[in-house]
């Protein structure tokens, strides 16, 4: 286990803050958070994989530390931050990396695995998400995330964290009281509020083909894992079931104390997380 490091790299015009964890010389692995989120949610199970892996955890543009959009429009989609991720191991000199994704972590991580840029990518775990996105659950999401919510204290955030990210799944108080001090950021007034820019869910309207993307799954060879929150209204059984029957055809783990997403922070999901990237590794043939 290693202290992590912070940067701040310059990308396409923005500074994209990483966290960066483990042995440069050790197999690189991607870390990419959710909607409105950011890479510190990892900070866990990163500092356990950073013994064997070299982990990069960037915010995404509009996140955490990050810079945000000029035109959200055309930055906040699932395309643009895919370059930006590439952008970020171009930077750093690294050819390919494995690649885990949370909810938008995981869109952004199948966008990767079936584009041009494929062979960056040498495993891929996709965490709760599949090529469609019911609107159902799109719309509970837009229910918080469109507009910031307001504090008066951190246990106040952090209360609103729990309520809200409870389907998250079980995790140990330290994991809430970290979330809270990288969650949250203190407004001019002197409150506190969340650490993204709220624009992000144009991506929703001005992206909206991003939402559907079964013919890139379809095409998809990168060894590949999938996890399910036994909960979940974003990756819905029928969904999973497709995604396991078609494209890399991955094997699928599943959570039963989670809706969406797994928060990975738990040892023992580490450290199925830990056997998953090593058989996918042992599967590519430049792993």
């Amino acid at each position: 286990m290693t202290s992590p490091r912070f940067h701040f790299i310059p990308v396409m015009g923005h500074e994209i803050h990483v966290t960066e964890l483990g042995d440069p010389k050790s197999p690189t692995l991607m870390m990419l958070h959710g909607l409105a989120r950011t890479g510190r949610d990892f900070d866990e199970v990163a500092a356990t994989l950073s013994q064997d892996f070299h982990v990069l955890c960037p915010d995404m543009i509009g996140r955490g530390r990050s810079s945000w959009a000029a035109n959200p429009e055309a930055e906040y989609s699932v395309e643009h931050y895919a370059r930006i991720a590439t952008g970020v191991l171009d930077h750093l000199q690294i050819d390919r990396a494995a690649w885990f994704g949370t909810s938008l972590g995981g869109m952004i991580g199948m966008h990767m695995a079936s584009g041009p840029e494929t062979a960056r990518v040498s495993a891929l775990v996709v965490n709760d998400i599949s090529p469609e996105l019911p609107a159902t659950a799109v719309n509970r999401i837009l229910s918080y995330v469109g507009s910031l919510p307001d504090f008066g204290s951190f246990a106040e955030g952090e209360a609103w964290l729990r309520q809200t990210y409870a389907p998250f799944g079980p995790a140990a108080d330290a994991y809430w009281q970290r979330m809270a001090r990288s969650s949250l950021r203190r407004r001019g007034d002197g409150r506190l509020t969340l650490h993204y820019d709220p624009r992000i869910t144009v991506q929703f309207t001005a992206s909206a083909h991003e939402l559907s993307t079964w013919d890139r799954w379809d095409r998809t060879t990168t060894p590949t894992h999938l996890l399910r929150g036994a909960r979940s209204d974003l990756l819905l059984p029928e969904a999973a079931e497709r995604m396991t029957q078609s494209g890399p055809r991955p094997g699928m783990s599943e959570f039963p104390d989670c809706g969406h997403a797994p928060n990975m922070s738990n040892p023992q999901d580490i450290a199925l997380l830990h056997r998953v990237l090593v058989e996918l590794l042992g599967q590519s043939p430049q792993g």
